[in-house]
């Protein structure tokens, strides 16, 4: 899992929280880091929590990326949640129609128990 992007664990849940830029040169790492986390059959997640809390801009690759992520997610019954997204960032994601696939949450806390429904 790439060292750039920190992932806390939860009990079942994973946090993922990327930090600064998230563009078509810093994605891949985000994409890197879901991947190991939903496609790692050791040690399975019941859900993740992609915190945006640190992430200043996301462009289009970074929601590629959380649409990819989303649907892995989706196909093996892993819960899936953005949280924190500064108001830049939402504004962003809203325009570009997530928030009507993907459960965001201000508080990550809410998106926690979200992705565990």
């Amino acid at each position: 899992m790439p060292s750039e992007i920190p992932v806390r664990r939860d009990g079942g849940v994973a946090v993922v929280s990327p930090s600064g830029e998230l563009d078509a040169v810093t994605s891949p790492a985000l994409a890197e880091t879901l991947d190991a986390l939903l496609l790692a059959p050791e040690d399975p997640v019941r859900g993740v929590v992609v915190d945006l809390a640190s992430v200043t801009f996301c462009d289009s690759r970074c929601i590629g990326v959380l649409v990819a992520a989303y649907r892995q997610a989706r196909d093996r019954g892993i819960g899936l949640a953005v949280a924190a997204p500064q108001r830049t960032v939402l504004r962003l994601l809203v325009i570009a129609g997530i928030d009507q696939v993907i459960t965001i949450e201000s508080d990550p806390l809410v998106a926690r128990e979200a992705v565990l429904a």
